[in-house]
């Protein structure tokens, strides 16, 4: 898998798009699973679902592009964002001395952001090591940079994202990402009950300043375009309301663009040992 994403490294960016967007509608018709959770996400949210060709492209694009992101130095992959929207929020914070929490769904190219940011300063993202060796190696191969640090998922990981905060450097994890048994509680996420984490909404009662961000894919391999946004309202109250919170606010990104959202990803399964959801 290193072999073939070193291969792919060398295409250029808009190259790249075009064949992940091949193999996303492929793989699409070829899975029944994933064309189902697809349609069932979407059904959900109650976008149009005319656009599932679309999704599929754009999730395509999101597989092969990590290629040129992890596998080139951090100064040939930086200049792929071509623009940034919101950027003197980070300025101001940072200039502050502020600790800053970069909440960062599975929206656009979420990789790009971390290594962007990175350029920077200190940035510690959360992750979950996969199952398969290969694709760990490909992670902590592709992810790991000079100010890029990554924390596992475990409370190890918990204690070196509460550190950098202290710090007053900069820490991202995906708010969306289903959270292992105990993790989480069942909130709701367009409309339907989907275990959310915890971890998100507790960062967000620190002293740190909370912000959203994606990485929209621009047409035609043109790059990426950064957004950084202030919550719509101000995260306030328990840590379950913060969460329940998050949720509505990445609802809101998503709608925004919702063609580069992971529709495919299985959000509202029920992790094994976790009580039941709540009757809808």
């Amino acid at each position: 898998m290193v072999f073939l994403f070193r291969l792919l490294s060398l295409l250029p960016l808009c190259v790249l798009h075009a064949l992940g967007g091949m193999l996303g509608r492929l793989i699409y018709w070829l899975s029944p699973t994933y064309r189902q959770h697809l349609q069932e996400n979407l059904a959900q949210a109650g976008i149009d679902p005319s656009i599932r060709g679309a999704v599929a492209a754009e999730t395509g694009k999101q597989m092969v592009e990590l290629s040129r992101i992890w596998m080139r130095p951090l100064d040939e992959a930086v200049p792929l964002v071509a623009e940034v929207v919101g950027g003197e929020l980070v300025e101001a914070a940072r200039s502050a001395g502020k600790g800053i929490v970069f909440l960062t769904p599975h929206l656009g190219c979420f990789e790009i952001t971390a290594q962007y940011l990175s350029s920077f300063g200190d940035i510690t993202v959360l992750y979950r090591a996969p199952k398969s060796a290969s694709a760990q190696e490909l992670i902590l191969m592709g992810r790991k940079r000079e100010h890029l640090h990554l924390a596992p998922a475990d409370l190890s990981g918990v204690r070196a994202l509460i550190k950098a905060l202290k710090k007053g450097q900069m820490v991202g994890m995906l708010p969306d990402q289903a959270p292992k048994t105990g993790e989480g509680v069942w909130l709701k996420f367009f409309g339907r009950y989907a275990y959310t984490m915890t971890l998100a909404a507790r960062l967000t009662e620190t002293d740190a300043v909370s912000l959203l961000t994606w990485g929209e894919r621009l047409p035609g391999g043109r790059g990426f375009r950064i957004h950084f946004s202030q919550p719509t309202t101000r995260l306030s109250g328990t840590t379950v309301e913060r969460a329940q919170q998050i949720n509505h606010e990445i609802e809101a990104l998503i709608r925004q663009c919702p063609a580069q959202y992971l529709w495919g990803y299985n959000r509202y399964k029920r992790p094994g040992g976790a009580e039941a959801p709540p009757a809808e």
